[in-house]
């Protein structure tokens, strides 16, 4: 038997990514196996946001709001290019919540946590402001405050990759069959659902980090009963054309007291959502409604002079949030805090379920993952340090992320300015690894439309795991929305062609040989 790994981590979601990334930065051996492609689900069908949550201090959830606003500044600081402060409007209207509720809210938000990259929360009238454009005339006044913006399914795959550089092996594609206790570590039997084959491998601890599926890993795959269980939220979203000029998102309260956002997406369009729905379905075939995609326009045209109809989507995705069930009546009040359940130790090996959580807290909950498993491997040391260590290209000096974008068009002056901004942002310092020595458009390769090149390509799949179009255009980028309809065939051909190549074999390897 060859020597069994410290943790197998099962889901590539942000959950179990960030506990791959800093157990491995403990010197742990980490195997993480994914089913499908990392954020394949819900990691990448958030609202994008890395916030402390507002609304949730109606429902007295304190603790975790000042904890999102602590990770908030912290992901800021290691994440600059991903990750970016947002101004959010809030008008006031005869559907709002009272003002002195409002700045009651506000006031919390902005001193529950220490504060010192964003600016507090103020009162306005929507004289001055562009929002005056935007909205009907009845709503002259409201609030702005500021929360950040998340690329979250790169976020996912910084992770991975720091992981994986760090010694973290990380399959994608790779399905768990079946788990049980063998001479006091797991046994667990893997699929390969490339090439068909199955291995075993063993590991001291167990990390069901499944998402929406946790319930089903325990019952099925693992055959353990519990009484804790996943409340399956469905939260949609639309996109549409973009609804108004300026980097400023609106925060808008409905009748029914569920808010909805409308946030600057990817420069010509706007990001509506989110409803929050309870759903029984398979969480791999969730889809928006006719009635939900109804809902977010009226939500909107409620409040916007332009009313925007379903007729003016151009894209919607849906994800499956894995609220922990507290037995909450309304979906919209589940709480958004995560738990985690440990179980083993002694002659049983550990096995932890995580249940819930939200992307902003990530890095938390992996740190409160390790400090409960550390003891149980012979490591009760708190070694935490994933704080302050910057994610992939998140090293870019001062955080002055307008000073890196300049920088970079310096050394590449032969780059369009939107292309050197877009990869800046997405790849951060890392863009240099991408260009290498490139001095013309010409030497990046192949163009398969929208200024998405082979050397780009090549790095997603050599570094990234991207297997398919739809990594690379939908959960690596949101090309999707700038490149011709050609592009997804030449991508398909292309990445055809690298199939058994060396450049497959680096980017993550899809076995454990």
């Amino acid at each position: 038997m060859s020597e069994p790994f410290d943790l197998l981590i099962i889901g590539g979601g942000i959950n179990g990514v960030g506990i791959a990334r800093d157990a491995s930065g403990r010197k742990l051996s980490v195997l993480l196996v994914e089913q499908d492609d990392l954020a394949a689900h819900t990691s990448s069908a958030s609202t994008k946001l890395i916030h402390g949550g507002l609304r949730y201090l109606e429902y007295y959830e304190f603790r975790l709001v000042r904890e999102a606003l602590m990770e908030r500044e912290r992901l800021l600081g290691i994440a600059p290019h991903i990750i970016w402060p947002l101004e959010f409007v809030l008008p006031q209207g005869p559907d709002s919540r009272s003002s002195w509720r409002i700045r009651a809210g506000l006031f919390l938000y902005d001193h529950l946590a220490p504060r010192s990259r964003l600016p507090a929360s103020r009162a306005v009238h929507f004289g001055p402001h562009p929002a005056v454009k935007v909205l009907k005339p009845a709503y002259t006044q409201g609030f702005t405050y500021a929360d950040c913006w998340v690329e979250d399914s790169r976020l996912v795959a910084l992770n991975a990759l720091d992981a994986a550089e760090r010694g973290a092996k990380i399959l994608t594609r790779t399905q768990l069959l079946s788990a049980h206790p063998e001479n006091q570590l797991w046994a667990a039997q893997l699929l390969d659902k490339n090439t068909g084959q199955q291995e075993t491998v063993h590991a001291r601890a167990l990390i069901n980090a499944a998402g929406p599926w946790v319930g089903s890993v325990l019952s099925q795959e693992l055959g353990i009963k519990t009484q804790k269980t996943v409340r399956k939220v469905k939260g949609s979203h639309i996109i549409v054309p973009r609804l108004y000029e300026g980097d400023y998102a609106f925060i808008l309260q409905n009748p029914d007291r569920r808010i909805i956002f409308t946030i600057p997406y990817e420069y010509a369009y706007t990001l509506i959502g989110t409803t929050d729905i309870p759903y029984d379905g398979d969480p791999a075939e969730v889809h928006i409604t006719a009635e939900e995609t109804a809902y977010l326009c009226e939500s909107v045209s409620r409040y916007f002079q332009k009313p925007v109809e379903p007729d003016d989507v151009v894209r919607s995705y849906a994800g499956v949030r894995p609220l922990y069930d507290d037995h909450a009546a309304n979906a919209s009040a589940v709480t958004r805090d995560y738990v985690l359940d440990m179980e083993g130790g002694g002659e049983t090996p550990p096995l932890l379920s995580v249940f819930g959580g939200k992307i902003t807290t990530y890095r938390r909950l992996a740190e409160h993952a390790l400090s409960l498993l550390q003891p149980a491997l012979g490591h009760p040391k708190d070694q935490s340090w994933t704080a302050n260590a910057p994610l992939p290209g998140g090293d870019i000096p001062a955080g002055d992320f307008s000073g890196f974008v300049r920088t970079l068009s310096e050394e590449y002056a032969f780059l369009p300015e939107h292309l050197a901004y877009r990869l800046a942002r997405a790849y951060g310092t890392r863009t240099r690894k991408i260009l290498g020595n490139a001095r013309q458009m010409i030497d990046l390769g192949q163009d398969f439309g929208g200024g998405l090149t082979q050397a780009e390509v090549d790095y997603l799949v050599t570094q990234e795991w991207a297997r398919q179009p739809e990594d690379i255009l939908w959960r690596r980028s949101k090309m999707a929305l700038h490149v011709p309809e050609d592009t997804v065939q030449k991508l398909e051909t292309y990445l055809h062609s690298l199939e058994g190549t060396e450049k497959i074999r680096q980017g993550g390897a899809t076995t454990l040989s």
